[in-house]
């Protein structure tokens, strides 16, 4: 092996480590010894003359120049590894591993359809789904792309428009608020997200009717605030995705007045020259597939 070669494999292990979040689990994916990776890790650093990580027992961290050579490390290898796709036999598919951020509101059967089409699709291509309403870091928690309902990513970020979600203001019918005649304000119980400022919520809920919010339970849990509603506790805003079989059934019901608001869901990934085959492909499909054409 060559000087090259250990920079390069290097270079791959370190990328394994910032993905993987530890040097044991970099070791298990790449299927290596640990004092190995260390070896690799300790040669790079002496190489570049500079330290990449903090690590101790129990944590560890990027440095500054760690966070600086890791996402410009990622592009060379991503083009590298496109290069030696283009010219290689059988490797013109899109194929490993794709980590996805999305929403918690996604665990639905119609994204699950979604996924299972995509794999029929693109056999070769795993995924690794991690659904939370935190809005992760991308580049440094190693996400390949995430679902989001923004139009204004971070500048370094780009972000291609898959679909409108539209969140209905619904309360189990048992539950719904009846209004009195002649009094100009009611509360209305609510189950509203942590993660959002209210004022964006009550903006929705006071514009076309007479009530005002009354905040019974915060969650960062859209499941189970969905679950909380459907129990009578109160009103919540959740998107169409996930109470549209309710609405129609009666189980749950909309609140009156156009309390409905609609954003725009978006594929958020890290902007690079050249997309790796396995993210274009899951992204050129969602776009199809939930009514955005591929961009031009």
């Amino acid at each position: 092996m060559t000087p090259a070669d250990l920079e390069l494999t290097g270079l791959r292990v370190f990328q394994a480590i910032v993905e993987a979040g530890s040097f044991s689990a970099a070791a298990d994916r790449l299927g290596m010894a640990p004092p190995m990776v260390s070896k690799h890790i300790a040669r790079l650093e002496r190489t570049l003359g500079a330290r990449l990580l903090h690590r101790t027992s129990r944590s560890m961290s990027l440095t500054e120049a760690g966070t600086a050579f890791y996402e410009q490390g990622r592009q060379a290898l991503e083009l590298l590894d496109a290069a030696a796709a283009s010219v290689g036999q059988g490797q013109s598919r899109p194929r490993g591993e794709l980590r996805i951020s999305a929403p918690v509101w996604c665990a639905t059967p119609r994204f699950a359809g979604l996924l299972a089409e995509y794999r029929r699709a693109f056999p070769e291509v795993r995924l690794d789904l991690h659904l939370d309403n935190r809005m992760v870091d991308i580049v440094s928690e190693g996400f390949d792309v995430a679902l989001r309902m923004t139009a204004e990513p971070a500048p370094q970020l780009i972000a291609r428009p898959l679909c409108p979600i539209v969140f209905h203001l619904v309360v189990a019918p048992g539950a719904m608020p009846v209004p009195l005649v002649g009094v100009a304000s009611q509360p209305v119980p609510m189950v509203v997200p942590n993660y959002l400022q209210l004022e964006r919520l009550k903006h929705g809920l006071n514009e076309g009717t007479r009530w005002r919010m009354d905040a019974v339970m915060k969650s960062s849990d859209t499941t189970l605030s969905y679950h909380a509603v459907v129990a009578g506790m109160g009103a919540a805003f959740l998107p169409g995705w996930l109470v549209e079989h309710d609405l129609a059934s009666g189980r749950l019901a909309k609140l009156p007045g156009n309390a409905d608001f609609e954003g725009t869901l978006h594929a958020v990934y890290a902007s690079r020259r050249q997309m790796p085959l396995k993210l274009r492909s899951f992204i050129d499909f969602l776009a199809e597939r939930l009514g955005y054409r591929p961009a031009e």
